[in-house]
């Protein structure tokens, strides 16, 4: 039997899937004013709103309709599914999970927990959620395509690429699995498979401006630079908020010492989600002015190294007439103390003391506008530790010959690790110079050392009988008492010369005014600029640069004759 409700109910339903949404909603909102408990007219009415990208108020009806109706798994997928739209990562994650419980075989809601999941950075949780998908429904493109995204987010690129071909396989029309089998390919270093995918994600669509922004990244990668600068340009064009290729082309500015425009631009890396958003103080930033006896805090961000490098700045802030506060990353804590200009240290996660003014540590050079001519690098600024550098010279004593510390891996998790650490075996050139002592100033890689020096056999000049390690290790012990970085401080004092990978080791012996060699891939980090031998960040330094992205072997081999000559200096 028919009753005034489902007349009414019926007929909003016919607007509704009219099209003519303005009369549906009034009357749902009709029938809600008589039938304030009525699920399926909030779950409808949630509906409609969300359509027109209304989407807080979408939620707020959906969650009416869920109080209302807990066990309709639907509707925490649509409550979800809206959250999503306004990146409410968080938020989202626990509702698609309540659908799974109700629906546990729901596909879309198991692809999306995974997507919500890479979006707050946990990969390992978005390959699980996205490989029960994938055993559910192996034919789907979509599926393929993220875990596609996970794997590649934990630098496992050959397992991504497969997914990617998959992907691609099943939608060969689908141009963002183009884009990211293009990113996952210049990882590899492939470049000219990557710039071929990019370019026929653009084919597919001519207005994504995201291929735009890759395209410029691996052509950068191989020193395309104007052309990369250009793809970077049209990319904002087609998307003029879009950070990444912001960012993406304030790097290329810096890097080739183009730091008028570099800097201002580099500020965009605050909307980059690699980044994530500048702190959030009720205290204005400092723009440079004088600081008149305030407090200024300035704020470490991304890795250690980077704090090693531009800490440095801490003692130009000093002199604009303030008390200065570092927040840092707790690790460097101790290290950090030597370091001119900062009255106070707190380590993240520790509570504030009241300041004025903030900085963070990456945009002191834009505040300062500093240029090739300007970079501070008044070397040392960090120092070891009295007591640990006599320990450490007591200990290396007995170490006969010319002493190297060498770093040759980065961390893992860096997204470009795969190029810019070496395979132990690559420091072979330097092991076989005679006279040379090397020093593991890695942590923890024993076996790979008995590995290696097995491989090497004795040292150049020894006979086999007596001869020392190629490589020595210290032990994991180092750095474990004394607090991270503070035994490698004191160890690096006593050594002839340190050689590095691009890593935070490299900018602790450059903070320390140690002799340095930095071993530089093809396409370097910005702050090592291009061809150039020296840094001018640090006077100590002198730079090795591959000729061809992943040769090494050429770069060591050069240190091997450049050593050569510190070791055994020409007679007569």
């Amino acid at each position: 039997m028919k009753t005034p409700t489902s007349d009414v109910f019926e007929t909003a339903w016919q607007c509704h899937q009219a099209g003519e949404l303005r009369q549906a909603e009034e009357l749902y909102r009709r029938i809600l004013q008589r039938e304030p408990r009525n699920g399926r007219v909030w779950f409808v009415l949630a509906n409609l709103v969300e359509s027109q990208q209304r989407l807080a108020e979408a939620v707020a009806y959906y969650r009416q309709a869920l109080e209302i109706e807990p066990r309709e798994g639907l509707g925490y997928f649509h409550l979800a599914n809206a959250l999503l739209q306004q990146k409410e990562w968080a938020e989202a994650e626990p509702a698609f999970r309540r659908c799974l419980e109700l629906q546990p075989g729901h596909i879309e809601a198991l692809v999306n927990l995974g997507f919500v999941l890479s979006e707050q950075n946990r990969h390992v949780e978005a390959e699980a959620c996205c490989r029960q998908a994938l055993a559910l429904k192996p034919d789907q493109a979509e599926i393929h395509h993220n875990l596609g995204n996970a794997l590649r987010e934990q630098n496992k690129h050959d397992e991504a690429i497969e997914h990617y071909r998959e992907a691609l396989r099943l939608r060969p029309d689908y141009a963002k699995c183009e884009v990211n089998l293009g990113v996952a390919l210049i990882a590899q270093g492939n470049s000219g498979e990557a710039i071929q995918r990019l370019r026929r994600g653009v084919e597919l669509d001519p207005d994504f401006a995201e291929a735009y922004n890759s395209l410029g990244a691996v052509v950068s990668v191989e020193r395309r630079f104007d052309e990369s600068l250009e793809y970077y340009a049209h990319a904002i064009r087609l998307k003029p908020d879009y950070p990444d290729a912001h960012w993406n082309r304030s790097l290329v500015w810096l890097l080739t010492g183009d730091f008028e425009r570099g800097w201002p631009a580099y500020e965009w890396r605050w909307r980059c989600a690699r980044i994530g958003q500048a702190p959030q103080y009720s205290q204005p930033r400092w723009d440079g002015a004088p600081l008149e006896g305030r407090t200024i805090l300035l704020h470490a961000e991304q890795g250690l190294g980077d704090t090693l490098h531009f800490v440095r700045y801490a003692a130009l802030v000093k002199a604009r007439g303030g008390r200065v506060i570092v927040q840092c990353q707790p690790p460097l804590k101790r290290l950090l103390a030597s370091c001119p200009g900062i009255d106070l240290l707190i380590g993240q996660g520790e509570p504030l003391p009241h300041f004025d003014v903030w900085a963070a540590l990456l945009s002191l050079p834009a505040v300062f506008g500093t240029d090739l001519s300007t970079i501070p690098a008044n070397v040392p600024y960090l120092l070891a530790e009295a007591e640990l550098v006599e320990h450490w010279r007591r200990e290396l004593a007995p170490l006969s010959g010319f002493r190297i510390g060498v770093s040759w891996q980065g961390s893992p998790r860096h997204p470009w690790d795969r190029h810019r650490s070496a395979a132990l075996a690559d420091l072979a050139p330097l092991a076989r110079v005679p006279g040379v002592r090397l020093i593991s100033l890695q942590k923890n890689p024993d076996a790979d050392i008995a590995s290696f020096n097995r491989w090497l056999g004795p040292s150049v000049g020894d006979a086999a009988a007596a001869a020392p390690a190629a490589l020595l290790s210290l032990g994991g012990a180092v750095d474990e008492a004394a607090g991270p970085f503070m035994d490698t401080a004191a160890i690096m004092r006593n050594l002839d010369l340190v050689v590095s990978v691009d890593t935070a080791v490299a900018h602790l012996a450059g903070a320390l005014g140690v002799p340095t060699w930095l071993a530089l891939n093809y396409s370097p980090d910005w702050r090592w600029l291009l061809e150039r031998a020296d840094s001018p960040w640090y006077p100590t330094m002198r730079l090795f640069r591959q000729s061809a992205l992943g040769d090494w072997s050429s770069v060591f081999a050069e240190m091997a004759v450049e050593l050569s000559k510190l070791v055994m200096p020409p007679t007569g």
